[in-house]
């Protein structure tokens, strides 16, 4: 019986030391895969939050409302628009990527032409006025050459 007693406890105890080893690796793990979040959430921090926002901006701005590059550059900025600070947007124009200026001037050409009547050379002349979208001539020429696409 005493060496049944033994055994049992001796069992209960290998039991006990396997199972607080193991709730260890499971501590350490945790804390690895803490400091590998900490270590990627600190990567993801060295882009200051009001660089991301503008590029968020600049993305609905360039895929929803078919802006030009200098369109959204200058809503970013503008003390009307969105008002963030130059280094802001140059860098969310700067990460703006996947985006066709020709689909987007293409896509205003045929708003201003199907909602507003509007010849090809006046609709040339909106895309690329200062006052207007502010797409570069070549954009605006693919844009009247392809309204009938």
């Amino acid at each position: 019986m005493k060496k049944s007693l033994t055994i049992a406890i001796t069992l209960l105890a290998s039991l006990s030391l396997t199972a607080c080893s193991s709730s260890s690796d499971s501590a350490d793990t945790s804390s690895d895969e803490s400091s590998t979040e900490a270590v990627s959430s600190s990567k993801k921090s060295s882009v200051p939050a009001e660089y991301e926002a503008a590029l968020n901006k600049a993305e609905t701005y360039a895929d929803s409302m078919d802006m030009s590059e200098k369109g959204i550059h200058d809503q970013l900025t503008s003390d009307a628009g969105e008002q963030f600070s130059e280094k802001a947007a140059t860098y969310a124009m700067d990460h703006l990527t996947d985006v066709d200026w020709n689909a987007n001037a293409l896509a205003k050409a045929k708003t201003y032409q199907k909602e507003m009547s509007m010849s090809s050379d006046a609709i040339r002349d909106q895309l690329t006025s200062s006052a207007g979208e502010q797409f570069t001539s070549e954009q605006a020429n693919y844009a009247v050459s392809h309204l009938d696409d």
